[in-house]
């Protein structure tokens, strides 16, 4: 795992990255513009609203713990104030271990409340559908039972503009429709929202940012990962983006560019 660095104030960033002077402002710059661009998302899509105590679900992974900090460091800057609360759900026997004692410091200087809690799975019970579909599946419900049981307005999950694009494909090829990760979903008749406050970054600038701050990157992977279509996708999505470097961001846009004349009718 690469050095961790301590959080402290730093220009407009919040933090500290390491390096040589020029090196240290560059760093910073990026981590400044991937900030900005959580908060663009935020905005554009009306994620969060003043006084609102909002759910992280950290899992661990580079995607929850930049979206954990972006989320924290960003009630700085802005004229309004809501609350956070990192929840991390733990399946026995399936979940890799969390480093609990880095994640309680870093949720402490980041005036984070943190909260974790294990469950049990019984993956036999439902021999059709895979370990994955199982496991998320009671770790999502898990989650928002505590986020209700909190009085959570929002869950915010660290889905990015990768994992929008390659659940687009899953339903096109598997499910026969046009559908995706909105930024924003009402849950339960508008008792709480998910959103997805980094769905306008992809996984690269995600994983960069973890690295200049020295955030775990390398977890420890599910056993399971790789056997999922999701993988597939995720190498599909990979070879478009070697023929047009701007293939992810175009597929994304093209799903809020929709020409409903020049498809066939239902």
């Amino acid at each position: 795992m690469t050095k961790r660095h301590a959080l402290k104030t730093s220009n407009n960033t919040g933090i500290s990255a390491g390096g040589s002077s020029t090196d240290g402002k560059k760093e910073e710059r990026y981590l400044l513009r991937v900030q900005k661009t959580v908060g663009r998302a935020i905005n554009r899509y009306g994620l969060i609203c003043a006084g609102e105590k909002i759910a992280v679900g950290l899992s661990g992974g580079k995607d929850s713990v930049v979206l954990l900090e972006a989320l924290s460091l960003r009630r700085s800057w802005i004229p309004i104030h809501y609350d956070i609360c990192a929840i991390h759900i733990n399946v026995k026997n399936i979940t890799p271990p969390l480093e609990r004692d880095y994640y309680e410091r870093l949720c402490e200087e980041l005036c984070v409340e943190f909260r974790v809690h294990a469950i049990e799975v019984d993956l036999a019970r439902d021999p059709k559908k895979t370990v994955c579909f199982v496991c998320a599946w009671h770790r999502r419900r898990e989650l928002f039972r505590l986020a209700k049981e909190l009085g959570c307005r929002r869950l915010a999950l660290g889905h990015h503009m990768d994992d929008a694009l390659e659940t687009l494909l899953l339903n096109m090829t598997y499910n026969s429709s046009i559908s995706s990760m909105p930024p924003k979903l009402s849950m339960f008749g508008g008792e709480f929202d998910i959103i997805r406050p980094l769905i306008l970054l992809t996984e690269k600038e995600i994983e960069r940012y973890a690295r200049i701050r020295g955030f775990p990157v390398e977890r420890a992977q599910c056993p399971h990962a790789e056997e999922t279509r999701r993988a597939d996708m995720k190498r599909i999505v990979g070879e478009l983006s070697k023929i047009n470097r701007k293939a992810k961001k175009n597929l994304f846009a093209s799903m809020s560019n929709i020409h409903r004349e020049y498809l066939p009718p239902k």
